[in-house]
């Protein structure tokens, strides 16, 4: 079997068949059996080694849920059996550093830790960090084999594995669905999306594929540590891991597009506050679209077309500062459109951060150690988007319209949901201020009154054209589970321009 195969995995339940695959002598045959606990042959496929790269592929009949059943690869008088193998979902968690804090960095971690026990239906699996400058077809190396969770294995050290957020997501949709769920962990701290993404999405966002190539790579600690330096002189000084296009594309994901995915989660972002910010809007849809087609083309069509796709927008950072550029980047993170899904990024869902920020954190305040609201917000989406759970509110109350009362001064904001106000933050909302149709002055616009579905914002710093509206524009918006507007079920408000 390909060297992530292994006892206790789990792989994908029907309506998909989940594919297995392997290496093995050029033009050999192999037959690969599913067994149940008794030794009752359940299927029974054949499959031929092609070259290059002598590999065998088959595609398992769709499966019921459950288990625990044996898998044995057979090739003339050799066979390998994997055991403890249960259907169910299959997960993949990728992204930077925020996703590769292991449960043992976060909030609660040893009340966390303690309750893995109670959890062996959820499997879990990490691949080691790696890079390469051509496409692999498997993983070089990895952290930790397919594991029924542990305090040890869920907690092993700092940035390594298990992901928190990963876990704790996994943890919430196998208490949600009662299906056994497969985790697969593929993250590296200080990552930009271009070394993520193939040369497919660099060529249609214009990004040239020798970036990160001209100088050396300067790493200053493991895991994203902006704070080090306040000033940057250098895109790339700042980034703790590779920065090369393409070249964790390579590596980590090209070798998993065979398997049959249930859904992506994706923590990505701080490295690109500092590195092609502008361009996300591009890179993060063209990111998704790409691996979309790549896993469904790598599992034979098992993995469906709009494979699920959710993300966590950027939590903080700097708590005064005045640069925009992760205001920029969360923006961008929904394509310029404020909310997901939306027409250029269907099936997506995203978990809002930005009040979950957190200056104490001993990893640095870019790194917060409440994960735990950051998987619920992700496990609501995951419900509504990739299970279909139609009347789950997954998402935080967005505005459909705002009105001028000029004699009056006020600008009429209405939202799609109930709104609760936690907190009248004078900066929050902002109107662009210009005597012409292009320059923008941005202007505090305090809050006047807030109704059910309405906020009122008074206009008395603007004597001139208001041209646009932001709400909650800063690296650092809103306090601890305190920005101004929630909904009723505790759901931020995101920030829109």
């Amino acid at each position: 079997f390909a060297s992530y195969y292994g006892d206790h995995m789990v792989l994908q339940k029907k309506p998909s068949g989940a594919v297995v695959w392997g290496h093995g002598e050029l033009g050999a045959m192999v037959t690969v059996t599913l067994s149940g606990a008794s030794g009752f042959i359940i299927m029974e496929k054949t499959a031929q080694v092609k070259g290059p790269s002598g590999t065998w592929t088959t595609v398992l009949d769709p499966m019921d849920q459950g288990g625990p059943y044996a898998l044995t690869a057979e090739q003339g008088l050799e066979n390998v059996t994997l055991r403890d193998i249960y259907f169910g979902d299959v997960w993949l968690c990728s992204g930077q550093s925020n996703m590769a804090m292991t449960v043992l960095q976060v909030a609660n971690a040893s009340q966390e830790l303690a309750a893995a026990a109670h959890y062996p239906y959820v499997r879990i699996f990490a691949a080691a960090p790696a890079r390469s400058d051509v496409e692999l077809q498997d993983l070089e190396q990895i952290d930790l084999p397919w594991s029924i969770p542990t305090a040890e294995n869920l907690g092993h050290g700092n940035f390594t594995y298990f992901s928190a957020v990963c876990w704790l997501l996994g943890r919430s949709l196998y208490e949600a669905l009662g299906s056994p769920i497969g985790l697969v962990e593929v993250a590296w701290g200080g990552t930009p999306i271009e070394a993520w993404s193939s040369r497919r999405v660099l060529q249609a966002c214009g990004l040239s594929e020798d970036m990160g190539r001209e100088g050396p790579q300067i790493s200053l600690c493991h895991g994203d540590c902006f704070n080090l330096k306040p000033a940057f002189t250098s895109p790339h000084q700042d980034l703790s891991g590779p920065q090369i296009p393409s070249v964790l594309w390579n590596a980590m994901i090209h070798p998993l597009l065979n398997m049959t995915l249930r859904g992506v989660a994706w923590y990505q972002g701080e490295a690109n506050a500092f590195l092609n910010t502008d361009q996300y809007n591009c890179t993060f849809p063209a990111l998704i679209a790409d691996w979309r087609r790549a896993f469904h083309t790598g599992s034979a069509g098992q993995t469906e077309p709009l494979l699920p796709f959710g993300f966590v927008q950027l939590s903080t950072y700097r708590r005064q500062s005045a640069d925009d550029a992760f205001a920029r980047l969360r923006w961008h993170q929904t394509a310029d459109l404020g909310v997901v899904p939306n027409a250029r990024m269907p099936s997506t869902f995203m978990a809002v951060a930005m009040d979950l920020g957190d200056e104490r954190s001993p990893y640095g305040s870019i790194h917060p150690r409440d994960k735990q609201n950051v998987a619920h917000r992700l496990l609501l989406g995951a419900r509504a988007v990739a299970y279909g759970d139609k009347d789950l509110v997954f998402q935080g109350p967005y505005p459909t319209r705002a009105i001028l009362e000029v004699t009056r001064g006020l600008l009429n904001v209405t939202y799609s949901q109930e709104l609760i106000c936690r907190q009248r933050d004078a900066q929050a909302f902002e109107v662009c201020c210009s005597s012409q149709e292009s320059l923008c002055q941005w202007l505090p616009a305090p809050v006047v009154a807030v109704g059910s579905h309405m906020v009122t914002l008074a206009l008395s710093g603007c004597r001139m054209l208001v041209l646009g509206l932001r709400y909650a524009w800063a690296e650092w918006p809103c306090e601890y589970l305190a920005c101004p507007l929630y909904n009723p079920q505790g759901l931020p408000a995101p920030p829109f321009l």
